[in-house]
């Protein structure tokens, strides 16, 4: 069972989701097409091109012109959500965990997916497939999706990107559009990635803590591996801090330079900034045909 305050920030997600959906030009995935559709759209007089087997002969004979009957193409795509909730996503150093962030952007890339009329599908991975929940369209399917995203338990602490991606070759649908929710500190994600990406269209949604992009100057600082148990003292002091630094930095480029290689759009996200209207925008720049 989902806690009232989980439940009221689902809410909010949702209403907040739906107003911005409201106010972009974004629309459904529906289109009027000559030819073969699924909805019955209007009757029109025939064009010179229009396919001869769509002329409504008995509308044509009562109007004595030639009429063609025309539909609406329905154009839904399959959006798989892929969302890492190992140990080390649940990092913070401010009121919101990576790992918080994460759900929050997975629930209204579900509730966007919804609101276009897509089908939507969603994998829960730690360093294996801890929940698969296959495709499929309408608001209970939603809100059967967000269920799982705010109320599945990791049981495992370690990370494995590539099993995620190895579940989505189990899959019929080839065609499917594919966001990554995670914070990326996981070395299985590049021979995967080169893979996945010939098959499927693939979006990361990086979240780092503020701290993963400029350490402060807080000292002998303790810390421990989140996934390993273990732990070791860092020096952020100006000449050691400078190397940390350095270091979060080169890893931040090998990552893009990554991306970059295999053609995939990344959006990074901080865990102490507003993120719904920027992930919405994302989403509709993404995903307009």
């Amino acid at each position: 069972m989902l806690s009232k305050e989980i439940l009221k920030k689902i809410a909010e997600i949702e209403i907040h989701t739906r107003r911005i959906m409201s106010n972009t030009l974004m629309g459904d995935s529906r289109s009027a097409q000559k030819g073969s559709g699924f909805e019955f759209n209007q009757i029109r007089e025939y064009q010179m091109g229009d396919d001869v087997r769509f002329i409504d002969w008995r509308a044509s004979a009562r109007s004595n012109k030639l009429l063609v009957k025309e539909y609406i193409e329905e154009r839904n795509r399959t959006i798989m959500i892929i969302l890492d909730i190992s140990r080390s996503t649940q990092f913070t150093s401010d009121l919101s965990s990576n790992a918080d962030i994460l759900k929050q952007v997975a629930a209204v890339l579900a509730f966007v997916s919804g609101y276009s009329k897509d089908r939507v599908g969603l994998i829960l991975y730690s360093e294996t497939v801890e929940c698969f929940v296959p495709p499929a369209m309408g608001h209970t399917h939603v809100h059967e999706i967000i269920k799982h995203i705010f109320s599945h338990e990791a049981r495992s602490k370690k990370t494995y990107g590539a099993a995620a991606l190895d579940r989505l070759k189990q899959m019929k649908n080839r065609k499917a559009v594919v966001f990554i929710l995670s914070d990326c500190i996981d070395d299985s994600l590049g021979a995967a990635l080169k893979l996945a990406s010939r098959v499927y269209e693939i979006v990361l949604i990086r979240c780092l803590d503020a701290v993963e992009r400029d350490l402060p100057n807080a000292g002998f600082l303790p810390v421990i591996d989140p996934e390993t148990g273990k732990s070791c003292v860092l020096d952020t002091r100006s000449k050691q801090r400078m190397g940390i630094r350095a270091y979060l930095e080169e890893r931040a480029l090998e990552q893009r330079k990554l991306y970059s290689k295999y053609s995939l759009d990344c959006l990074d996200l901080t865990n102490n900034e507003t993120f719904i209207d920027e992930v919405v925008r994302f989403f509709r720049r993404r995903m307009t045909y």
